[in-house]
Order: C-alpha cells, then sequence, then structure tokens
C-alpha cells in the first residue's frame, strides 16, 4: 500500500522529502500502521468500515483537505455510496453558511474565560440522520466536536455515545480515528508546503475556510457555545449511569501550569489484573499499565502501539534534527492553542528541563498565543509560530511559514521535526481532552 501521508502531501517515493521522513523512519511507519489499525483492521469489531470510511471522509472535509476527503470518499463510496451522499449532506449543513474555523471552545475555569471561542455546533438535520442511522450520526456528531471543539468536550458527550449503540471499545477506536487523522491530514500539510507547491498547497487545505478576524467565530449563532441541548445530555448521563465517571469533587485546575497535573478518564479503562498480552505488548513499556490513560487506550490495541511508536521516534529520536527542547516547545504550542492544561503541563514542564528557560516557558502559557510569537528567540518564535499555524483548523501553515523557519536557521530535516511534533500533538491533544480531564496532584498538600 502506498505511503497515505506521502499521497496526500503529493511526495514521491523516494522524492527528498521522503528521504528527510526516513530519517524518523519508526515514525513513518507507525503513522502508517496506524492508518491501517484505524480504517483497514484486520477485525474491525464494533466499528464497521463503513463507519470508519465515512467519520474519515466527514473528517478530512472539517479540516479542509479536499485531497484527504476525496480519498476517504473513494473508500466509503465502495462500501456505501447512498451514505457517501448522505455524509456529504451532513458537510454542507456543517460548512455552510459561513465555513469552519476552529479551534472553538469554552474552559471551565472562569479564570480563563477571556480566552473562550464560541463557534457552530452540530446537530444532524432530521432527514439526514435518517439516512445515516443513530449510531453513525452520533459518531459524525462527535467527529465535529473532536476536530472544531476539542476543549468542549464533556462526560456527557461519550453518554450520547453510548445511548446511540456504541460501546466503550468503539469509543476509543472512534477517538482514536478522528484524533489521527488531526495528525495525518497536518503534516500532509505541512510537507506539501514544503514543496513549495504554493498555491496548490492552498487551494487544496482551505476550500471550507472562511475569513475570520482574531476572536470571531464563524457561523455564530445565538446558543453557539451550548452544544447539544443540555436536557438531552442529563438524560445521557442518567441512562447510562456509572458507565460515564463525573467527578463533581475534581480538584480542576484553573490556569496553565508546569507539570504537577494528573488525568482521570471519563469511561473505564481496562483493569489492569485484566490486559491481554496483546493490550500488554501495545504498552510497549511495562510501567504505563498503571496508567488509567494508556489502560484505556488498550482498548484497541493496534492503534495503540503503532501511535506510541510514532510518538517515541517524533519526539526521542535525537540522532539528528530539531533540538528536544523544541520539539516539546511545539507540542506544548499546539496544546496551548487548543486548549489542553494537561498536555501543555507535561510538556511545558519537559521544555523547561530541555532549555532551562522556565520563565520563557511559563510567558508561553500565561499569555497564550497571538497572531505572532514574541519569546525574544528566532527559533522558538518561528517554532511557535509553525505549530500554532497547524493547529489552526483548517490548517494555516504555509509557505511564508517555511519561510519563517528557514530564516531562524532551520534545515528541511529540523522542519519536518517540528511539524510532527505540532501535527502529534493535535492527535494527543483530542484524545485527552476527549475521554477524560486534568486534576490537580497533591491539592491538599
Amino acid at each position: 500500500m502506498a505511503d497515505i501521508i506521502n499521497l496526500l502531501a503529493g511526495i514521491a517515493a523516494n522524492d527528498p522529502l521522503d528521504e528527510l521522513r526516513g530519517h524518523r523512519a519508526k515514525a513513518k511507519e507507525n503513522a502508517q500502521l496506524s492508518f491501517e489499525a484505524l480504517l483497514e483492521p484486520a477485525d474491525p469489531k464494533s466499528v464497521s468500515f463503513r463507519d470508519r470510511y465515512a467519520v474519515a471522509a466527514f473528517t478530512a472535509g472539517l479540516l479542509g483537505s479536499t485531497r484527504a476527503e476525496e480519498f476517504y470518499r473513494d473508500l466509503l463510496r465502495d462500501e456505501d455510496e447512498s451514505v457517501s451522499w448522505a455524509v456529504a449532506e451532513l458537510l454542507d449543513e456543517a460548512t455552510s453558511p459561513a465555513g469552519t474555523a476552529g479551534p472553538y471552545g469554552i474552559f471551565e475555569s472562569a479564570a480563563l474565560a477571556e480566552e473562550n471561542v464560541p463557534g457552530p455546533w452540530l446537530t444532524a438535520a432530521e432527514a439526514t440522520a435518517e439516512r445515516l442511522g443513530e449510531k453513525l450520526t452520533a459518531g459524525l456528531e462527535f467527529a465535529h466536536l473532536l476536530v472544531l471543539h476539542p476543549r468542549d468536550s464533556r462526560p456527557g458527550h461519550l453518554a450520547l455515545l453510548l445511548e446511540a449503540g456504541w460501546d466503550e471499545d468503539g469509543i476509543v477506536t472512534l477517538a482514536q480515528l478522528v484524533s489521527f487523522l488531526n495528525f495525518q491530514i497536518r503534516i500532509s500539510t505541512g510537507l506539501a508546503a514544503l514543496t513549495d507547491a504554493a498555491a496548490s498547497a492552498t487551494a487544496d487545505t482551505q476550500p471550507h475556510q472562511a475569513d475570520r478576524s482574531e476572536g470571531e467565530s464563524a457561523n455564530e449563532t445565538d446558543d453557539a457555545d451550548d452544544g447539544p441541548a443540555s436536557a438531552r445530555v442529563d438524560e445521557a448521563l442518567q441512562a447510562v449511569g456509572d458507565r460515564v465517571k463525573t467527578y463533581p469533587n475534581l480538584h480542576r485546575p484553573k490556569l496553565f501550569q508546569q507539570g504537577g497535573l494528573g488525568w482521570v478518564p471519563w469511561i473505564a479503562p481496562v483493569a489492569e489484573s485484566d490486559l491481554g498480552d496483546d493490550q500488554r505488548d501495545a504498552l510497549i513499556e511495562a510501567g504505563r499499565a498503571k496508567n488509567p490513560y494508556f489502560r484505556l487506550l488498550a482498548r484497541d490495541p493496534a492503534a495503540l502501539k503503532a501511535r506510541t511508536l510514532t510518538d517515541f521516534d517524533i519526539f526521542f529520536n535525537t540522532t539528528d534534527g530539531l533540538g528536544r527542547a523544541e520539539r516539546e516547545l511545539a507540542a506544548t504550542a499546539a496544546s496551548r492553542h487548543n486548549g489542553c492544561l494537561f498536555c501543555a503541563s507535561v510538556h511545558a514542564d519537559r521544555a523547561t528541563e530541555e532549555s532551562g528557560r522556565r520563565d520563557v516557558v511559563q510567558r508561553l502559557l500565561d499569555e497564550g498565543i497571538g497572531t505572532k510569537s514574541h519569546l525574544g528567540d528566532q527559533v522558538w518564535d518561528a517554532v511557535v509560530d509553525a505549530s500554532v499555524a497547524l493547529t489552526l483548523t483548517p490548517q494555516a501553515f504555509g509557505v511564508a511559514h517555511v519561510e519563517q523557519l528557514r530564516a531562524a536557521g532551520l534545515d528541511d530535516g529540523d522542519i519536518i521535526d517540528a511539524l510532527s511534533c505540532a501535527a502529534f500533538f493535535n492527535w494527543a491533544n483530542r484524545l485527552m481532552l476527549s475521554l477524560g480531564e486534568p486534576e490537580v496532584l497533591n491539592a491538599g498538600k
């Protein structure tokens, strides 16, 4: 099978960029294996191929990649042409009249209220929902949440999925699929920009994009920040009982911070004593069996294993390429912009550990992401700007950002590292935000 990221980026085998990707051979191989685990599994189990392709085509459309949308629509048409048309109709509903621009989101902490960005929610029209069926409709509405409203995720959204017929294993697969596509399409966008095909890259990555001034939200309505009707969510939470946990007494963080946070799941992870051999193998490191996040992802072991190996090669392969501090900085910038307090805390702490620049890293957390980074370092500013541009939905990363990175002294291998780190955390953030939430550790001490 062709390498899908290269295919979406328009990179031929043995192209110089393909050779540079080969410097992270494990990441390249396991990004492809992630595609196979999530889109072409040996056993689709509770999530049919039709539903996987429908979610993929819809997600690609929301992300603004016509090339990826058509690729996944082809797979879907081969499975079910009528569902393909219904997905196209739902995408029209989701992107009309003003298009999509994200990430949106309302922070639970009042201390971050100034950064709230309300945006349009999607509830499928009755006729479209009837054609798609209850389960797939719920899955597509969840995909819309993850793509455009990642920090708006709440326990009730998982209850809605359970009510619609998704089981816990299927929910993890669905979250992995949508989150992986946010990585796959973003890295292909960055690689396409590196080919200097500016015109085609712009056309391919922004077909649904509407101009949006900072602080404005496209297609905003009076109830744009309300999400699914609260009565509907409350009913679902009551119906599913303790299958979804809400943690009323959890000590939640109020601001972005370096380190000091844990994470709790909203649906049950696999119990450590119940982990099978394939699940333990997927953890890669035995110690991860103690971590509820990784035990939750172990519900889809093939996806977890490929994702973990992709992660390790992107961030820890230092035989060449971008420095570790700058890789952690890219992860922090993406996480800060998406509003993932947990990921930002972990990777800000690591950026400080690698660089010794705690005050600068803390400034990024405190001030957030503007239209232009001003950290006082040309390389760091270029990495942050590139990471944020790649994190926008649809992606705003283009040739100008490549030129900024090159002007800061980065070569194309370094740039691929920076883009890979930012793109990967558009995967990680969406899993962390949609399957659980952070808590302050040792809050009472």
